[in-house]
């Protein structure tokens, strides 16, 4: 069994919970499913029966126009918001509506918002390292002598996320594409086994952004992705499988090129 230690991320919302993280069953179905969630703000219906499955492995891109339900929908994977009625299970036997925000990290979704989130004033190697393991407060566990288990795993992130060559830098003086790529490790380092994320290539360049379709790429199939995104272009390249929202309830899903091809997906989002 893994623990998990929890971090405070500089934004003030808490990453994971020091708790030992479940197992997720997913031999019979999929890593996380959603049955006829509705989610109600002052009688306007953000999620209307919202049905949704995700494959352990799979990397799934969400679309849809602005208010269609997409934050609403990773707000109740991660527990920040209770649906009024549905059903949500992370694999077979965790039932997320009955966890709060800390165990759901814990049970091992990482979920990862527009903006980049990191410790500026430390170098991409120590944002890693406090990412690992928080448990002594924050210049204890900055000092602490490392294993060298420990180590090789802030490295073996560093390559992944392609910041090997930035291990001294400070994370303020990063791109903005670097940034994300950081706070993507920072989340790796704690080892979910799905990740949820917001918007990862907004701002980025088109260098940045094709690396992150690379990162992508790499990094699903031993986990599970989630990827809420506008840029079309970036789902095309990434994406088997696409998810479109609209009203608060699923509009269509299937293989890009159908979704393109879609007359009301193309009313609703594309055709705008």
């Amino acid at each position: 069994m893994r623990q998990m230690t929890e971090i405070q991320n500089p934004s003030g919302q808490s990453a994971i919970g020091h708790v030992v993280q479940r197992e997720v069953d997913t031999s019979h179905g999929p890593i996380l499913y959603l049955e006829d969630i509705s989610v109600s703000f002052d009688g306007f219906k953000a999620l209307n029966g919202l049905s949704l499955e995700v494959d352990a492995g799979e990397l799934r891109c969400i679309i849809g126009p602005n208010g269609a339900g997409k934050t609403t929908m990773m707000d109740v994977i991660t527990g920040k918001t209770k649906p009024d009625s549905g059903t949500v299970f992370f694999g077979q036997s965790i039932d997320l509506s009955r966890m709060n925000e800390p165990q759901i990290a814990s049970a091992g979704i990482g979920r990862k918002f527009q903006k980049p989130t990191v410790f500026e004033n430390h170098t991409v190697f120590e944002n890693l390292e406090l990412s690992m393991k928080f448990d002594k407060g924050v210049l204890k566990n900055l000092f602490a002598k490392r294993t060298q288990s420990q180590i090789s795993k802030i490295v073996d992130i560093m390559g992944v996320i392609d910041l090997a060559s930035q291990a001294d830098r400070l994370a303020g003086l990063l791109s903005h594409g670097q940034k994300q790529w950081l706070e993507i490790g920072m989340l790796l380092m704690q080892e979910p086994q799905l990740l949820l994320l917001d918007e990862p290539v907004a701002g980025m360049t088109d260098d940045e952004t094709e690396k992150t379709a690379e990162l992508f790429k790499t990094l699903a199939g031993e986990r599970s992705l989630v990827v809420v995104e506008h840029d079309m272009e970036f789902v095309e390249e990434i994406a088997s499988t696409v998810t479109v929202l609209h009203e608060g309830s699923v509009l269509a899903e299937g293989r890009m090129e159908d979704i393109q091809s879609n007359d009301r997906v193309i009313e609703v989002y594309l055709g705008r």
